[in-house]
């Protein structure tokens, strides 16, 4: 172990700063084979620094693992007050189990870590638990005590861990000197050592001698010593007195001390209180001019107006002032705040009574603003607001220091000005229903009965487009006066009531608690939205009468003109987004949904009128709704060109829907014309109309309708023209039947009934002559059927030709398959019924 030891110091350690006091072989508690060695190292030159340091071996050589300071060390755990335990914790930055490989090993370094700890640490000494209390005692802890320390090389070990001391040259050299004389110390030991021992002997004689030659010195040196004894006694009581002299002088100091401590502490809180007194005085003192003020306001003036602003607003920062609950309760600051409370109650009265004798004055104010050239006019009141507004702070203080007072003003204002602005809102509006009306008495307009349903003959008398320009520009009239009125006002009640700032339960409105940025965000939103509400509450008094009164004149037009209501929707949107002033946007929102349910009852009354539309029995071409599309499309496009379209889309498809379904049902309540003349007619025109208006949302309909054209042309011919060459046709009927009962086609010429005997008897049937006269009778039926405005005729026609030609090629396609090389050909060819189709649209 010594080896190990040494080695370990040359390896690990730097011998000239380090040196290890003791060593532990160790393993890993339940993993023995990882072995280690736990070394206690003292740092040499002072200060003295202990550390614990685990070493690992490896093949070859030491390895430094951990380091731990001595004062890392919590707890030392020894498992069992038995020395015969192995296992150990040691309690740093966590803990470790160990397992010492010795016994001995084990009680040598924690009796080592007891010594140091006690010996270097002053403060937050290891505890020592389940040890031996013999090791953790001083006085027990000797190399003789130690149960274990019983063989030569433990003492050797322990004194040079301990008591190790370098000789000195002097000694060096001595003991050079006596090996050199006596040369025989290496080879002879034993020789040496009696060598050593006689002249030990002889130098103690010497000793002896001498000492018993001095003794009359010895005895001088007693006497001195104890007269010198005797002396230190004396300066050690004299030494005695001084303390006990400065000890009184120390506990005199201190009492001085104390004293003077609670001095300062006196005069620091002397001066703390004056402090706060003159904070208190400074914050309630009202000046004598101020209470002059209060007391005898004059609010007429403008010299009075500002001496008055200035007092009350002295008094708002008295009463607002922030003082410590506790400084609320001294007597003075009650009698202060009584005297202030005295003081508002008066002033907050002359300025209610000053400010509701002007708001009723105000309330027969004339206005001012000139009449436009089409006699439409809307007073500003700006006057009023000029006069005002000298009281604005006087209005801000009621609103803070008096809120029921406010309260009152505000209702006494919006009672005497709403009377004002009702009286010039229904001025403005019955002299634009004055030009609106076209003729008869304003209040008794008749409604226009313009639906699609009914035949254009039964529409009231149409408007004019110079009549729906006058409608329009009236209308933008009256909105664009009542925008500057509006706003005017709203900018004036903002800011003299001060509607931008909200009440609060906060003695100082300007300043309140923050918080988080998230709260405050919604704190802000939640404000945001009462003082938006409080504008449009306030506005809405004033203006209580517009929405009627501008719903009532856009109704009044209506009636004039059914489909103003689109036009109305676009102009009235405009404003809504144009606006600048909150509650007049607010208010035209409003109205606009009226106007958008407006159309909605529009649109729904024009689908009722396209169901109940009903064909007379004897007419015959196209249906009134589809006709009034045109019209309907015209008067639309306004509204299909603005910012609302998909408030129209949605309707335009639902019309258009209705009139495809209408045409199908309706075409067969005509007796004049075939259903399906009237299905190819209409859905011709509907198609048409489509196409021209370029609608995106309308496509799938112009589609729908071109298929439903499409077809019913197609059924028209197939039902009207039929087959001209009837016989023919049976003849060749009776042809197929026997081919699809499986007589080859070549083989049916021999056959009675369809020899080519009897296919040219059939043929001689019908000559050039008789089949032109048939088509000129199919003419005249089918051009009695179209009616004259639908142009269709030549394309039904066109289409009866095709269908002809088809059915030729057909016949002469059986004739070349069933009676191949018989020369059998019909009386006329195809060329012969082109010129047939054209002669006869020619001669009509």
């Amino acid at each position: 172990m010594t080896t190990i030891r040494h080695k370990i110091q040359e390896e690990i350690f730097q011998p000239s700063e380090e040196k290890i006091i003791s060593m532990c072989h160790v393993g890993k508690y339940l993993k023995k084979k990882k072995t280690s060695f736990l070394c206690v190292v003292s740092t040499i030159s002072k200060p003295i620094n202990i550390t614990i340091v685990q070493v690992k071996q490896s093949d070859k050589y030491f390895k430094r693992k951990r380091t731990w300071a001595l004062e890392e060390l919590k707890t030392v755990d020894g498992k069992s007050e038995a020395a015969d335990v192995a296992d150990f914790d040691l309690y740093m930055d966590k803990v470790y189990h160990w397992v010492a490989s010795t016994l001995q090993e084990r009680q040598n370094f924690i009796i080592t870590l007891y010594r140091q700890s006690n010996k270097y640490l002053l403060q937050e000494k290891p505890m020592f638990r389940n040890v031996p209390k013999s090791w953790t005692v001083e006085e027990d802890l000797t190399p003789e005590s130690i149960k274990f320390a019983t063989s030569p090389l433990m003492g050797l070990d322990n004194d040079l861990s301990e008591d190790f001391q370098a000789i000195t040259d002097k000694e060096q050299e001595d003991l050079s000197k006596l090996m050199t004389d006596c040369e025989f110390a290496i080879s002879n030991a034993e020789g040496f050592m009696e060598v050593l021992a006689r002249d030990l002997s002889l130098l103690d004689g010497e000793n002896v001698q001498c000492v018993l030659a001095s003794e009359a010195q010895v005895e001088s040196l007693m006497q001195q010593l104890e007269l010198a004894i005797s002396e230190a006694e004396k300066i050690e009581n004299r030494l005695d007195s001084y303390d006990e002299i400065l000890r009184h002088i120390r506990d005199t100091m201190k009492n001085m001390e104390k004293k003077n401590m609670m001095i300062e502490v006196a005069d620091r809180n002397n001066s703390r209180l004056l402090q706060e007194l003159e904070k208190i005085v400074t914050q309630l003192n009202l000046p004598q001019k101020y209470e002059d003020a209060i007391d005898d306001a004059d609010l007429t003036s403008s010299q009075g107006l500002r001496i008055a602003v200035e007092a009350g607003n002295a008094l708002r920062k008295a009463m607002n002032s922030q003082l410590d609950p506790a400084l609320d309760r001294l007597a003075a600051v009650q009698e202060q705040h009584k005297k202030f409370d005295k003081l508002k109650e008066k002033f907050s009265r002359t300025i209610n009574r000053q400010l509701n004798n002007l708001f009723i004055h105000y309330g027969n104010h004339k206005g001012e603003g000139e009449r436009t050239t089409d006699g439409l006019i809307l007073p500003q009141h700006s006057a009023v607001h000029k006069e005002l507004n000298m009281y604005t702070e006087l209005m801000h203080w009621t609103k803070v220091m008096d809120n029921s007072a406010y309260q009152q003003l505000r209702k006494v204002y919006t009672d005497s000005l709403g009377k004002l602005y009702e009286r010039d809102l229904k001025l403005l509006f019955e002299v634009a229903k004055e030009k609106i009306a076209v003729s008869g008495p304003v209040t008794t307009p008749t409604r226009n009965t313009t639906l699609l349903g009914l035949d254009r003959e039964q529409w009231s008398s149409e408007i004019e487009p110079k009549d729906r320009h006058r409608y329009d520009s009236t209308l933008e009239q009256v909105l664009s006066l009542l925008e500057p009125v509006c706003l005017q006002e709203q900018q004036f009640c903002v800011s003299f009531f001060q509607l931008d700032v909200l009440n609060n339960s906060y003695k100082n409105p300007l300043t309140a608690p923050y918080g988080t940025d998230e709260q405050q965000l919604v704190v802000d939103k939640k404000a945001e939205k009462q003082i938006n509400e409080d504008v449009r509450n306030m506005m809405g008094s004033l203006f209580s009468c517009l929405e009627e009164e501008l719903v009532s004149l856009i109704g009044h037009i209506e009636k004039q003109d059914a489909f103003y209501c689109m036009y109305v929707l676009v102009r009235l949107n405009q404003h809504v987004m144009s606006a600048q002033s909150s509650f007049l946007s607010n208010t035209f929102a409003s109205v606009l949904i009226q106007i958008k349910r407006s159309l909605d009852r529009f649109m729904h009354t024009q689908i009722q009128s396209i169901q109940e539309c009903k064909m007379r029995s004897k007419s015959k071409g196209i249906l009134p709704y589809v006709v009034n599309l045109e019209e309907f499309a015209r008067n639309a496009d306004v509204l299909l060109k603005s910012e609302r379209r998909a408030d129209l889309e949605k309707w335009y498809t639902r019309l258009v829907d209705q009139m495809i379904d209408c045409i199908a049902t309706q075409a067969n309540e005509s007796s004049k014309a075939p259903s399906q003349v009237i299905k190819m007619e209409n859905y011709h025109h509907l198609h048409s109309l489509l196409s021209q208006l370029k609608i995106s949302v309308l496509d799938s309909q112009r589609k729908d309708a071109k298929q439903r054209y499409n077809d019913a042309l197609a059924a028209y011919v197939t039902q009207y023209f039929g087959r001209p060459l009837e016989k023919l046709n049976t003849f060749f009927d009776g042809v197929q039947a026997r081919v699809a009962s499986g007589v080859k086609a070549f083989e049916v010429s021999y056959q009675l009934a369809f020899s080519k005997q009897e296919l040219r008897k059939v043929i001689a049937q019908y000559p050039g002559s008789t089949v032109k006269r048939g088509l000129e009778s199919l003419y005249k039926k089918v051009e009695k059927h179209l009616s004259d405005d639908s142009n269709l005729l030549q394309v039904v026609w066109r289409a009866m030709q095709e269908e002809f030609i088809q059915q030729y090629k057909t016949l002469e396609d059986l004739i070349q398959q069933c009676y191949p090389g018989s020369m059998i050909t019909l009386e006329f060819t195809i060329n012969d019924i082109l010129n047939f189709f054209s002669d006869i649209a020619r001669s009509h």
